[in-house]
């Protein structure tokens, strides 16, 4: 079996992944509190031309509208038995809009989190779980994807329980985490430790790192704590949200612009990520400013603390966390 991935980066120092698509699915009209997902049956034209803005503007990896369409998730809007459905149309979608481009381009199946606690922490158990993912990923790599991409989870249980879902089908994985919380996941992992596990896994990974999160600051900081743990032949994911959000007359806006956006790419490559993609509030337009600012430009040293937030404002990390951080560096 090919791994279109693999291929590229063999061929190139950097790819740039897609941006958001809840929050731009919201401006393009999805009713408030609806998934996405639904989108794949009700509007499939507009998920099409979302995808087809990115490969616009730049993007080698499109992520399939997918993120909630595991059966759990669906249950929320009484969809769950359309889940295999849902992820099928996905699929086909994402790799129909990737044939109309004039280069290749990967599709990654999204596979996003149950919404459920495993146990000890929760009622879910493992083996309830991988089969939830399962059923997802069977249906993705059906639908003709890529390779299978896990993103924002925040527990180890979750994680090794997609990934040994999605490995199952024979196709690549590639995984992110969120550590939105004092730099950690919200079960209080950090990505020193998430190297440890994802190193640790029965199944290699394709590539690896963090996405969403509390802002790019935040993301940058935990991309260079990602290199600091990195293996050789390690590939380093970024895809961190346009600026924090914000509530503006009772709606969120997210606070960057494609100036921030740029600094971002150019951040994320100085710290050793070789996917750089945008998360929530994340625009074409914003994509597109980030490939314009990687064309030609050579990275430099891992970005410190001062040089981050000159950039991309204050890393929202607790105080005695950034000084542990800072001697630990020293």
């Amino acid at each position: 079996m090919g791994n279109l991935l693999a291929e590229l980066l063999a061929e190139r120092d950097y790819l740039l992944a897609d941006g958001a698509t809840g929050t731009n699915m919201m401006a393009m009209g999805l009713p408030p509190g609806q998934a996405p997902d639904l989108w794949n049956l009700q509007a499939p034209e507009k998920v099409s031309d979302l995808h087809g803005r990115f490969i616009e503007a730049g993007a080698d990896i499109i992520l399939t509208n997918t993120f909630g369409s595991n059966r759990c998730r669906l249950a929320l809007d009484r969809a769950e038995g359309q889940a295999v459905e849902i992820n099928e149309a996905g699929a086909r979608i994402a790799g129909a809009a990737r044939e109309l481009a004039t280069r290749p381009v990967v599709v990654a199946g999204s596979m996003g989190p149950t919404g459920e606690l495993l146990v000890p922490h929760g009622t879910l158990t493992r083996e309830a779980a991988e089969e939830i993912f399962a059923e997802q990923a069977q249906a993705l790599a059906r639908g003709g994807v890529d390779l299978l991409w896990i993103e924002t989870i925040f527990g180890f249980e979750e994680l090794g329980a997609a990934v040994a879902a999605a490995a199952a089908t024979g196709l690549p994985v590639a995984s992110t985490m969120t550590f939105d919380t004092a730099g950690h996941t919200m079960m209080g992992d950090s990505p020193e430790s998430a190297a440890e596990f994802v190193h640790a896994l029965s199944t290699p990974l394709v590539a690896y790192g963090a996405n969403c999160g509390a802002g790019p600051s935040m993301l940058i900081d935990t991309i260079c704590a990602f290199q600091r743990s990195a293996r050789e032949g390690d590939v380093v994911i970024a895809k961190g949200n346009c600026g924090v959000p914000q509530s503006v007359d009772g709606e969120i806006v997210y606070s960057g612009d494609e100036a921030t956006m740029a600094r971002y790419a150019r951040l994320a490559r100085d710290a050793g990520a070789r996917i750089i993609g945008g998360c929530c509030g994340t625009t074409p337009a914003h994509l597109a400013a980030m490939a314009q600012s990687l064309v030609d430009y050579e990275p430099g040293s891992p970005p410190d603390d001062a040089r981050i937030e000159a950039a991309l404002g204050p890393i929202p990390r607790a105080a005695a966390d950034k000084g542990r951080r800072r001697n630990r560096r020293r």
